[in-house]
């Protein structure tokens, strides 16, 4: 039973499939220290194996950990084991689904039996087709397809699990140095129970206590706990997408409707990534392969460090160090700040966010960063720019957002919060903010920078 990022009991297809054919399942994972997973990703992760080993281990069973590629890994394991089969729930990112692939050529030549079961999905990639039987490349009508076709109900975790006469040996998941050196998590540990226990209760408490609700209003607003933060859960497969589905169509209200379609978002970014698996490195909008990024190193390090002098970037930039999550409608306006007022190429900042982020998720990572751009599927205009002074305005009107991460502004009037530059100097004394020393000035005008970016998209399209 290999597993990849689906680190549960519940709702596992792979695990029910194989005791229903009657094996006795041996739960592996392999870590491959070079397989891209960022810093932040790392250490949720060590907390997940570690719980996930908690969970089989209730049940009568154990994960067994190896290091190193699993191609080599797997084959030994096989072998020490006299595995009869490999299961696995399908992964959809292009390398590993290639490789899972080629594995499972090699393993029935040898005789052994391979199958990947669908679980990262509502629906399996490649299935959901338009009229001419193609991919969609608009999520609107994607996601109304999606909602006349069938949702399975959630797979309930066995009642117990088989061991085998002897188990393999196996490496503490301590041992894999998921962890910093450096003990930069401190706030990382403190936002999150990373464990099934807590992404039932953040779902029981979304979807039954009335958070879903409110959902449609209060997902705009950054200083309130109006998400659901469900999707590091659901990256780790922790908690799997038909159980937070299944959940929200018990609840009720306009906000259901919403969060549902933040489901389908998600469900269209892997769709979209099996389809065109170029998307990480190239624009789905070719003619953005012709964009003159202004790439200046100095101004994407304020950005990634919180320095730009744009409260609500700067709030939303300290809030992914700190924490390794970011608000949804601040990721947007970081991101447009990003590539268009500092005209940073979008790889850039979703390599940030891969590192920095605990749900750093290939396929919805991709596809936001294109949309923010204008060059992905179903995107914002480029001409679209998301100002942070009114966004700041607008969805943190009293500043309380800027004020948790961005204390050196925490004394300035809600009037000023959102734009100090443009505070009297008695204002700005009397709250302690001096630009320049303890707060940056804007490393760019809105305005100017918005204007140097559309005419940048003009010659492209010339």
């Amino acid at each position: 039973m290999w597993y990849h990022r689906d680190l549960r009991v519940h709702d596992h297809a792979p695990l029910m499939a194989a005791l229903e054919r009657g094996f006795t399942p041996v739960p592996v994972f392999v870590w491959t220290p070079d397989d891209g997973t960022g810093a932040a990703s790392r250490r949720w992760l060590h907390e997940a194996l570690g719980d996930l080993d908690a969970q089989l281990r209730a049940l009568g069973s154990r994960l067994t950990v190896r290091v190193g590629e699993p191609r080599e890994v797997l084959a030994g394991l096989i072998s020490e084991t006299g595995a009869k089969a490999v299961y696995w729930q399908e992964r959809h990112e292009p390398l590993p689904a290639a490789r899972d692939a080629a594995l499972a050529a090699e393993w029935k030549r040898g005789g052994v039996a391979a199958e990947a079961f669908e679980g990262d999905c509502l629906f399996r990639p490649g299935t959901v087709l338009n009229k001419a039987g193609g991919p969609f490349r608009v999520f609107t009508p994607f996601w109304r397809h999606c909602c006349e076709l069938p949702v399975g109900a959630p797979l309930p975790a066995p009642a117990s699990l088989p061991a085998p006469s002897a188990w393999p040996r196996s490496e503490s998941v301590e041992s894999l140095g998921l962890k910093p050196r450096i003990g930069w998590d401190a706030g990382l540990t403190a936002a999150w129970d990373m464990t099934r226990a807590g992404a039932l209760s953040r779902l029981k408490g979304f979807a039954e206590g009335g958070a879903i609700s409110k959902y449609a209003g209060a997902r705009d607003l950054p200083a309130v706990d109006g998400t659901s933060r469900l999707s590091p859960y659901l990256h780790f497969g922790q908690l799997s997408v038909r159980e937070a589905y299944a959940a929200a169509r018990r609840s009720g209200g306009e906000g259901r409707t919403r969060f549902l379609a933040e489901l389908g978002w998600r469900e269209f970014a892997r769709h979209l990534l099996f389809s065109f698996p170029e998307m990480p490195r190239r624009p789905l909008d070719p003619s953005f392969e012709r964009f003159s990024w202004a790439d200046n190193p100095e101004l994407a390090e304020a950005w990634r460090r919180g320095r730009t002098g744009m409260p609500l970037v700067d709030a939303g930039m300290r809030q992914l160090w700190e924490t390794g999550w970011m608000h949804n409608r601040v990721r947007m306006v970081v991101g447009s700040f990003l590539v268009k007022n500092l005209l940073t190429d979008w790889r850039v900042g979703a390599a940030w966010f891969m590192d920095t982020l605990v749900d750093a998720d290939m396929a919805q990572n991709t596809a936001g960063w294109q949309w923010v751009a204008g060059c992905g599927a179903d995107a914002a205009p480029y001409f679209r720019v998301f100002n942070p002074v009114l966004q700041g305005e607008k969805f943190d009107p009293e500043g309380d957002y800027v004020r948790r991460f961005v204390p050196e502004l925490a004394r300035l009037p809600a009037r000023w919060i959102h734009r100090p530059w443009e505070a009297p100097e008695a204002v700005l004394g009397a709250a302690g903010v001096r630009l320049g020393e303890n707060y940056p000035a804007p490393v760019v005008s809105p305005a100017l920078s918005r204007a140097r970016a559309l005419e940048a998209y003009a010659r492209m399209r010339r």
